[in-house]
């Protein structure tokens, strides 16, 4: 029989937030949308007169981040957002791709396909006129793809990736002549779902995720032929 666990006097109380995971949180919503930008330079004192704290707190939060990969330290440089080279986006797709087509089958074979028809309501909200609407749409019929798979494993995997996969986002917003496009790749892989068809939805995944990689290489080159000379 197991042995009952008892609390001694090394476990404290549950406290709410800290100030550094707060600020954390928001550096990396700033990251997430374009605030800050791949490649730019976080300084210290500007952030922390931003966020109205001292730099103790803001380092911790930067430390995490930095944990995360989300920022960089270059020595007697400072720190600097991660940058969206094709290394690391083709890397990150390839983790991204295994985690949301295991997410696709499980839905399926788990008896879960009718409960992806709410996904719809997500395609809808796509049509947003804003990039960052349908941007963050777009974000959350992913993560609702995955929790419906069940998995609480495949979860914690896509969660490490959410700001990684953002910044993605928003970079390739601008390769979207319309709405539409993305609205029509979501709304079919979606009833490839409903339809409990997963070869067809697999295949579809795969094309998406092919998808999203040649627009980011379309939006990489754009940006690359507009950046100013490095200095």
């Amino acid at each position: 029989m197991p042995r009952r666990a008892r609390p001694d006097d090394s476990l404290t109380p549950i406290v709410q937030d800290s100030t550094p995971s707060l600020i954390a949180t928001r550096l990396r919503e700033a990251i997430a949308t374009g605030v800050f930008g791949p490649g730019d330079q976080l300084g210290e004192a500007a952030l922390a007169a931003s966020f109205g704290v001292s730099r103790g707190p803001l380092r911790e939060a930067m430390q995490r981040l930095t944990q995360e990969g989300l920022l960089v330290s270059h020595r007697n440089r400072g720190l600097f957002v991660m940058e969206l080279d094709e290394a690391e986006i083709t890397d990150m797709y390839v983790a991204r791709e295994a985690i949301e087509r295991a997410a696709v089958e499980q839905v399926i074979t788990q008896g879960r396909a009718a409960e992806a028809a709410s996904l719809l309501d997500i395609v809808r909200e796509m049509r947003d006129p804003e990039p960052q609407g349908a941007a963050s749409a777009d974000m959350r019929w992913h993560v609702a793809l995955v929790r419906l798979s069940g998995s609480r494993r495949l979860r914690a995997m896509h969660a490490s990736l959410i700001t990684q996969i953002r910044m993605c986002l928003t970079r390739m917003d601008p390769t979207f002549q319309a709405a539409e496009d993305r609205v029509a790749e979501h709304e079919a892989l979606t009833r490839a779902i409903v339809a409990e068809d997963l070869e067809l939805a697999d295949r579809l995944m795969r094309e998406h995720m092919r998808d999203g990689l040649e627009r980011l290489g379309h939006a990489g080159e754009a940006a690359g032929s507009t950046r100013p000379p490095q200095r």
